[in-house]
């Protein structure tokens, strides 16, 4: 998700947060003391009517007079076991259409008299719905559940025949004051406030409810008002939100294609900010800096990569790891240079050493061996000597003379390589030297012969290396015998030697012994070389891959 979105989504999350938060708790609070109010209304309500009611059952009880017998009164008549003492009762179960009835009876000279509290009255007082709104009522419930009072809600019905045996009836009943919501008689959600309402021998409930429904209309049309607020200030929100982040995330946009081209190896593009934040301004400063330090240091590896080891270079701080790192490594360079130079000249040194060593040997081999013969030769022939036998010894000198030139040209390079391949080659040299040594020395040859894929290049560093090896061992060695083996596979070769000699260390071992060389050309053949030795036993393994065109 980009910046702009994130930016978007949490400003707008947090405003509708915040917005619906204060909505919230202002809904509940108003909710709150809309109930509160509501409630305390109802209380007073029912207060009032319990007291009217109160006044005019004590107002009846007051102005009674024994003029009427207790026979018979509006209908009722009492029960002879029953009602045998002064008081105010509920004859409502004795009216023959179960009208309500508060019965005052009183006892004079052991006769009952009775007197019937107008219903009329009653009503008059519960029915009076000043403040009650278009759903509320007040009414009366007796002990028996049955209403004592006439339903607004069911005019045609007689009270008596409705049940009512709610939340607040059974508390009543109970001598318990109190108030809530639940439903009423009809199953609607009300508030109520509900009381017991003991006259005499009277135990009613006296309730004044109203409907939620019709309380909460104003707090339907606040919450519908602070859903248009809330949708009002999210609009204004993503509007403002929007201005910003553009004010934010142009100038990002313009870093991110800065930072774009630096990955790209472009180190010169430049961003003009105008009217962006001081922080965004200051990372464009620094992004600056920070394209102008790269640059300088990429400028200056160039000069390193050119080998322009003299060229300059200043690290921008003690913390400025790359060009910490440039300079150590252009000082490296120079110390590798340096000691390029002197291997170089060490190498040239050596081959000039060697050059020169091996023009003495020729020089010694030529006069040792070749010079005596020739002088004897030229004796021979001066005299004239014609004689057959010594013509027989001036034969052999001849011969003796082109063995040796044979042996010399074979040693520094042998014709048979052309010929017959480096195996036969190698076992001409190893029989060429076994006479002329004291221990004996095997040879196994297990190329392919006349099908052998192994290069003219590969066959003369096999040989010079096998050379140096046996040459080597006689010097050094004090061996009793050497072993060599020459393997071809399908595409690579292996040249194992061994001798049982005092062995060496080969991290200390001289370059004069020509370990040096048989590396070199064992590394020029891309080879492997593996040395072990320990006295007894010393073996040099050789592999070096091959090629399916032997002219390759």
């Amino acid at each position: 998700m980009s910046v702009k979105n994130w930016t978007l989504l949490i400003i707008n999350s947090l405003v509708l947060l915040v917005v619906l938060t204060i909505s919230f708790s202002f809904y509940s609070e108003f909710s709150k003391v809309l109930d509160k109010r509501i409630l305390l209304h109802l209380r007073s309500i029912k207060t009032l009517k319990k007291i009217q009611l109160q006044r005019l059952v004590n107002k009846e009880w007051n102005a009674f007079t024994y003029a009427t017998n207790i026979a018979k009164q509006g209908g009722i008549k009492l029960p002879e076991n029953e009602f045998l003492v002064d008081g105010i009762y509920d004859l409502t179960h004795l009216h023959p259409s179960k009208k309500t009835s508060i019965g005052l009876v009183k006892i004079k000279d052991s006769v009952r008299y009775l007197n019937i509290v107008s219903y009329k009255k009653i009503q008059q007082i519960l029915l009076e719905r000043t403040g009650m709104g278009a759903s509320g009522e007040s009414y009366l419930v007796g002990n028996d559940y049955r209403l004592r009072s006439q339903s607004r809600f069911f005019p045609k019905t007689n009270p008596y025949e409705i049940i009512v045996k709610t939340e607040g009836v059974i508390n009543g009943l109970k001598n318990i004051r109190g108030e809530g919501f639940f439903p009423d008689y009809r199953g609607i959600e009300v508030y109520s406030v509900y009381n017991s309402l003991n006259i005499g021998n009277l135990n009613w409930v006296i309730l004044s409810e109203i409907d939620v429904k019709e309380v909460q209309i104003p707090l339907k049309e606040m919450r519908d008002k602070l859903l248009i607020l809330t949708l009002i200030t999210l609009l204004v929100s993503i509007t403002i939100s929007l201005f910003l982040t553009k004010i934010i995330t142009n100038p990002l946009k313009k870093i991110h294609n800065l930072i774009g081209f630096m990955a790209k190896g472009n180190y010169n593009e430049k961003i003009q900010l105008k009217n962006s934040p001081k922080e965004i301004t200051e990372m464009n400063v620094a992004l600056a800096n920070l394209s102008e330090v790269i640059s300088s240091a990429v400028n200056f590896s160039v000069e390193i990569g050119n080998m322009n080891l003299d060229s300059e270079y200043q690290p921008k701080g003690k913390n400025d790891l790359l060009g910490k790192s440039l300079l150590k490594m252009r000082n490296k360079l120079k110390a590798y240079r340096t000691l390029e130079s002197e291997i170089n000249k060490s190498n040239k040194r050596l081959l000039i050493q060697n050059l020169e060593s091996e023009r003495k040997r020729l020089a010694r081999e030529l006069h040792d061996g070749l010079g005596p013969l020739l002088t004897t030769l030229k004796i021979n022939v001066q005299n004239k000597i014609e004689s057959s036998e010594n013509k027989d010894t001036i034969k052999n000198i001849i011969d003796t003379t082109i063995a040796e030139i044979r042996q010399m040209t074979n040693v520094l390079m042998p014709t048979s390589l052309d010929k017959f391949g480096i195996g036969a080659t190698l076992n001409n040299y190893v029989q060429s030297i076994q006479d002329s040594i004291s221990f004996p020395i095997s040879f196994e040859n297990l190329t392919q012969h006349e099908n052998s894929n192994i290069t003219k290049e590969q066959e003369i560093h096999l040989f010079r290396i096998t050379q140096e090896l046996i040459n080597n061992t006689i010097k050094h060695a004090k061996a009793s015998q050497i072993k060599i083996s020459l393997t071809e596979f399908a595409d690579f070769l292996s040249l194992f030697y061994f001798d049982d000699g005092i062995g060496f260390d080969s991290e200390k071992v001289t370059t004069g012994s020509g370990l040096t060389n048989i590396k070199d050309r064992v590394e020029i053949c891309n080879g492997i070389l593996i040395i072990n030795s320990s006295k007894g036993k010393t073996t040099f393994e050789i592999e070096m891959p091959i090629k399916n065109n032997k002219n390759d």
